[in-house]
C-alpha cells in the first residue's frame, strides 16, 4: 500500500561556524515544507509533554532517553473479558476517571462501559451519522484539554461526507442525554461504500490527526489538494496546524486506507494500513511523506516513496487499530483474526513481528494502551463480515510484555 518519503528531517546539530546559518535555514524550512472497513477487500490519543520535538522528527525529545529495545519474543495473556454484546464497536476512549467510552458504527452511538463491571450505558445518539458499508460512527478520542472541557471528538460519515465532531460529555445527565449537541470541527472528507478511514488521535503535540481513505477513487491519494488517502493534522479547532509540510490540513499522503495511530516514547508516528491484494502495511509516518499508494503497495524499490516498516499478506493482516506498549507497537487485525506485536528500536523494527489470539476471539478491530503492560481489545464478529455469537462484540483485557 504505501510506501514513504521524507527527505531530511530531525534536528540539525551544526559545529561549523561557516554553515551553521544555512543549515539552521534548510531546517526550518524542512520542518515546515518536509515534513474496507474491517481492512479487507470485498473478495479478499495523547497529551503533550514539555520538550516534545518537532512533528515527525525521529529523535527523542530533548533531555529523554531513547526507550531500551525490547525482547525479540514477547507473549500476551487474556486477563479477562471487560464486556459482552456490543453491536458493531469501532472507536474506544479510555476516560481518566474511569470508564471506556465505545462508538457504535452502524447504531450511531456512544456508550460507556464501566471497566469493573462491564456494566453498559448510552450516552446518546450522535446526529448526522448516515451509517452504510465501511461508513458510520468510528474514531473517538478526548480533548487533550478534557480535565476541563470534557469534550469528546468523533470521527463519522454523513449522508455527504465524513467529518469530524466534538461534543462535551456530562456524566451529570440522564443516560442517553450526556453528550452535547455535535460542534463541527472537520468536513468535506470524501466518502465511500469502503475506505472511509476513520481513526483519530491526539498526539504529544496536542493536535489532532485524522486518518483517512481514498473511497476507492485511488487517484486522491496522490492529490495534495485532496483529504482523501491522507493523514491530516489539526489543531483542535479544526485547523491545519501549525508546521504542516504543504501549509494545509495534509500530513501525509499516498494512503489507501488509515486505520490505525499510535506514538512511540520517541513520539515517532505509526500507522496501519490496509493493502489491495498482496500488501498489508504498518508505517513509520514522517511530515510531508509520499506512501506510495496506489503506485506501489509494500516495499517499494522507488526512492519517492517511504517504505514501510513491515507488511503482511492481506490474509494475514487487514490491520486496524495500532497501539504502542511495551516498546512494541500492537496491531488488531480483522481478516487475520489476530494481534501482531512488532518490536521497535531507536531506528524502527528491532525483530520479526509475532501474532497471538490466532482465531481465538474473531476479528479484531481496535486495541488501546491501558498503561505499563495492560492493553484493551476490541473484538468487531458483528461489522457484516464476522460470524458473532451470543456474547459478540467484546472488549477484552490483556497483559503484554
Amino acid at each position: 500500500m504505501n510506501k514513504r518519503t521524507c527527505r531530511g528531517e530531525g534536528n540539525l546539530i551544526v559545529q561549523r561556524r561557516a554553515v551553521t546559518a544555512v543549515l539552521a535555514a534548510a531546517a526550518l524550512l524542512l520542518t515546515a515544507g518536509c515534513s474496507s472497513d474491517g481492512g479487507e477487500e470485498p473478495g479478499n490519543g495523547g497529551n503533550s509533554s514539555p520538550g516534545s520535538p518537532e512533528p515527525g522528527t525521529s529523535a527523542p525529545a530533548s533531555g529523554r532517553a531513547a526507550a531500551p529495545t525490547p525482547p525479540a519474543k514477547g507473549s500476551v495473556e487474556v486477563v479477562r473479558t471487560v464486556a459482552e454484546g456490543l453491536k458493531t464497536p469501532w472507536g474506544l476512549a479510555p476516560l481518566p476517571e474511569g470508564g471506556l467510552l465505545v462508538s457504535s458504527r452502524d447504531g450511531g452511538t456512544i456508550t460507556r462501559v464501566d471497566e469493573r463491571t462491564g456494566k453498559k450505558t448510552e450516552l446518546g445518539s450522535v446526529p448526522g451519522v448516515a451509517p452504510g458499508g465501511e461508513g458510520g460512527l468510528m474514531g473517538l478520542a478526548l480533548s487533550p484539554s478534557y480535565a476541563s472541557d470534557h469534550m469528546v471528538y468523533a470521527y463519522f460519515t454523513s449522508d455527504s461526507d465524513n467529518r469530524v465532531v466534538r461534543m462535551q460529555y456530562d456524566a451529570r445527565k440522564p443516560a442517553g442525554e450526556q453528550l452535547g449537541a455535535p460542534d463541527t470541527v472537520f468536513r468535506g472528507i470524501p466518502k465511500g461504500t469502503n475506505h472511509n478511514g476513520g481513526r483519530i488521535a491526539f498526539g504529544p503535540d496536542r493536535m489532532l490527526y485524522v486518518g483517512t481513505g481514498e473511497t476507492y477513487v485511488t487517484e486522491l491519494a496522490q492529490d495534495k489538494k485532496s483529504t482523501g488517502g491522507k493523514i491530516l493534522r489539526l489543531t483542535p479547532e479544526g485547523e491545519p496546524a501549525p508546521g504542516n509540510p504543504f501549509g494545509s490540513p495534509v500530513y501525509s499522503y499516498g494512503h489507501r486506507n488509515v486505520q490505525g495511530l499510535a506514538w512511540d516514547t520517541e513520539q515517532r508516528l505509526f500507522a496501519s494500513e490496509f493493502g489491495q491484494d498482496t500488501w498489508d502495511e504498518l508505517n513509520h509516518i514522517k511530515p510531508g511523506g509520499n506512501y506510495g499508494w496506489p503506485d506501489a503497495e509494500g516495499k517499494a524499490d522507488d526512492s519517492r516513496y517511504e517504505n514501510p516498516v513491515d507488511q503482511w499478506s492481506t490474509d494475514k493482516a487487514s490491520p486496524s487499530g495500532i497501539a504502542y506498549a511495551k516498546g512494541s507497537v500492537w496491531m488488531a487485525g480483522l481478516r487475520g483474526k489476530r494481534l501482531w506485536r512488532i518490536p521497535l528500536d531507536g531506528t524502527g523494527k528491532s525483530a520479526e513481528p509475532q501474532d497471538f489470539l490466532t482465531d481465538e476471539y474473531g476479528r479484531l478491530r481496535t486495541v488501546v494502551a491501558a498503561g505499563g503492560d495492560k492493553l484493551w481489545l476490541v473484538t468487531s464478529e458483528t461489522d457484516g463480515r464476522g460470524t458473532p455469537n451470543g456474547t459478540d462484540d467484546r472488549i477484552l483485557e490483556l497483559r503484554v510484555k
